[in-house]
């Protein structure tokens, strides 16, 4: 998102920044016919009752034998249109992101998507998870993309696909890999050959991948071209000859008027319709009024404009993928992408659903398909903690250390086959001699310790700290939370996380760092089984893991787990991120029957600062064999949890299914923010994306 660089000539169609593909595919645009008068600008009568439509027969396995795709038409006395296969043919369209459901939900999420009325389901697709080496691929479980195309055929679902290669999304780095910023010449979203050299090699290996699933297999590629862009941003620039789309939070003559300038022969396409929006910590959970999606989407239909809902089931920014913004101060986006969406986190219908789905029914002539049942839930008993091992006893079982002369950033540390480490934490050591005024670059936030004794936090904004005397040489500790890299705007080319620069003390700088990666894997998790856990008598002194044991009865479902904490825990689970805050309610759908091993990683000044009341009770949590995630600041009606708020708590669901493999949820704490705050006034950001359609 943000405001992009102006679009080069010399793009191919290799570089565009996404793809509109599957559903829409045509030979071309139908030859422009004379304008007529536009009943928008206008705001002529309209019939009392909207047109009603059968799609029954356009689902991809029933339009098996292909010839025209989606096309442009236009009648004197009627706005242009789409049409495919020569049926006159609204887009329907809801987001699912495959990589923020698990892949056992994907089913559960298209077909309430199907059932709510909608006939496309689109996604994007993050390089940086596909991708997370140089030349290593990943498209296996729960980013098999290909499997979420056919699945989504099965359901009945055309599928527009936006392969970036950026795609912002609230993803971290706009959903590049972070290994592209050890380039200090290379300049992201540009023609810059080193990037553009990259992304080649990316579109080498995805795009054979979903040739074959395309609507019109034996037509190529050509044909019709479309941009994505918010309503001011298409007025900067426009690539003549293809299809502006906008993205919009509501219905906005004005918006369609500037459009209107560009295009007056083609339908409208609302690429985005906005109908909640992301989180960032420290801000309250925001939503949008049924009434006001309601009102929008009624006009829509009224005149027959197609649009996307962004999002329909927003789901979960798992692990450490979160992206970040860029405001006023650097803020990450939390772990849930519950974004208000039409479903909750969690998968469950809210009163948008059901709104949305009565207005669909009104211009549809065969009834909707019946809606899917909700996903039964369980009450089970509390969880204590009963052992814990300090993060200075955990070192031993991470890689080996780096050791360098001067500190490394994240990005560029010799590990992971040279591509540095994306995600999770850094720990730099380094021996001093004397105290004195400590000055680092952190990003994002430090913790720093002399020995095991916590001295205090850096920040990207406080730099400098106090380092009391002393009459031997120490260890110097400090441990740097990456919260998230900006996904928008031109700051994403400075997004290196760790420590950024020398560190000095006196303005002498330091050197001789040994450095720790805790990127915190699932083999790691895996090695702690062999550590000596102390059994735990109160809260840990310094930062430490913590364990314990849940027990599953023989027919596990869907529960809820609330965390009982002053401060802002950072929730992980499969080792995937679930949510970052406290008090928090955790939906925890779908356990493995029999023990459940917890474990929880707390650190000092979140333990310093929470109150008694908190001692050993759960603040964040480590569950072991738990395959499927996702999150809900909304809780499911049925069980009248608290409302969404952050004085409140929230509903986070995440569901297990893991059959050959030991999974975990594991916690990190980022307390310094505060979770209870006032909502301050949010700049909008500006989309900006780009699509072809696959012909």
């Amino acid at each position: 998102m943000g405001s992009p660089p102006r679009s080069s000539p010399r793009l191919s169609w290799r570089r565009v920044l996404c793809v509109l593909f599957l559903p829409f595919v045509s030979s071309g645009f139908a030859p422009p016919a004379k304008y007529r008068n536009n009943f928008i600008f206008e705001r002529r009568k309209l019939p009392p009752n909207p047109r009603r439509f059968d799609w029954s027969h356009l689902t991809p396995r029933e339009l098996k034998n292909r010839s025209q795709g989606i096309q442009a038409e236009e009648r004197a006395g009627r706005n242009p249109y789409f049409t495919l296969e020569g049926h006159e043919f609204l887009i329907l369209g809801g987001s699912v992101h495959y990589f923020r459901v698990p892949r056992a939900s994907w089913r559960d999420r298209l077909l309430k998507l199907r059932a709510c009325g909608f006939n496309t389901v689109t996604t994007y697709v993050p390089w940086n998870l596909h991708e997370p080496e140089r030349g290593t691929f990943d498209f296996s479980g729960n980013l098999d993309l290909e499997a979420f195309i056919l699945l989504a055929e099965e359901v009945g679902l055309w599928v527009i696909l936006r392969p970036g290669p950026y795609i912002c999304s609230e993803m971290d780095l706009g959903g590049l890999p972070s290994w592209l910023l050890q380039d200090p010449t290379s300049q992201l979203r540009t023609t810059n050959r080193s990037f553009v050299n990259a992304v080649n090699k990316y579109f080498d290996h995805l795009i054979p991948r979903v040739a074959l699933l395309q609507a019109l297999q034996q037509r190529g590629i050509g044909g019709l071209l479309l941009t994505a862009d918010s309503t001011e941003e298409v007025m900067r620039g426009h690539i003549k000859g293809v299809l502006a789309s906008i993205n919009m939070k509501g219905f906005k003559v004005d918006s369609f008027k500037h459009l209107y300038k560009l295009q007056r022969h083609k339908p409208i396409l609302i690429m985005e319709f906005w109908v909640g929006w992301f989180d960032t910590w420290g801000i309250d959970h925001r939503v949008m009024g049924v009434n006001e999606v309601e009102k929008s989407v009624s006009e829509f239909m009224r005149y027959g404009i197609s649009f996307n809902v962004y999002m329909f089931h927003g789901g979960t920014n798992f692990g450490f993928m979160n992206g970040a913004t860029s405001f006023e101060k650097h803020r990450g986006v939390t772990t849930s992408y519950d974004y208000d969406a039409v479903l909750t986190e969690a998968g469950d219908y809210t009163a948008k659903y059901f709104m949305l789905r009565s207005l669909f029914e009104s211009i549809l002539v065969r009834p909707l398909p019946p809606v899917p049942s909700p996903t039964p839930k369980a009450v089970y008993p509390s969880l204590k903690l009963s052992h814990y091992l300090p993060l200075w006893e955990a070192l031993p079982y991470l890689q080996r250390p780096v050791t360098s002369n001067v500190p490394i950033n994240m990005e560029n540390l010799p590990i992971n086959n040279g591509n540095g480490q994306s995600f999770g934490f850094v720990l730099y050591e380094m021996t001093i001699c004397s105290g004195g005024r400590l000055h680092a670059n952190a990003q994002d936030e430090a913790q720093v310790f002399l020995n095991e004794t916590s001295l205090g936090i850096l920040t990207d904004v406080y730099r400098d700290i106090d380092i009391p005397p002393i009459t031997e040489c120490q260890l110097l500790r400090i441990l740097v939370e990456n919260q998230g890299r900006v996904n928008f705007s031109w700051k994403i080319q400075n997004q290196r996380k760790g420590l950024i620069g020398p560190v000095t003390l006196d303005k002498i700088p330091l050197n001789w760092f040994t450095i720790y990666s805790l990127e915190l894997k699932t083999q790691f998790f895996k090695k702690l089984r062999s550590a000596r856990w102390r059994p735990l008598g109160g809260p840990s002194s310094s930062p430490a893991f913590h364990l314990g044991t849940l027990m599953a009865d023989s027919s596990p479902q869907d529960t809820f787990l609330q965390l009982l904490v002053s401060e802002c825990p950072s929730t992980h689970a499969c080792p995937r991120g679930v949510w970052k805050g406290g008090p928090r309610v955790l939906s925890l759908p779908h356990f493995n029957q029999g023990f459940q091993q917890v474990s929880v990683f707390l650190t000092f000044h979140c333990l310093r600062n929470n109150t008694s009341e908190h001692s050993g009770k759960v603040q964040t949590i480590i569950i072991r064999r738990q395959q499927r995630c996702g999150f809900s600041p909304r809780p499911p009606a049925p069980l009248h949890f608290p409302e969404c708020g952050a004085a409140n708590g929230f509903t986070c669901g995440f569901t297990s299914n893991c059959l050959t493999h030991t999974c975990h949820l594991f916690t990190l704490m980022g307390c310094s923010i505060k979770c209870i705050l006032q909502l301050p006034s949010f700049p909008r950001i500006l989309f900006f994306t780009r699509y072809i359609l696959y012909l």
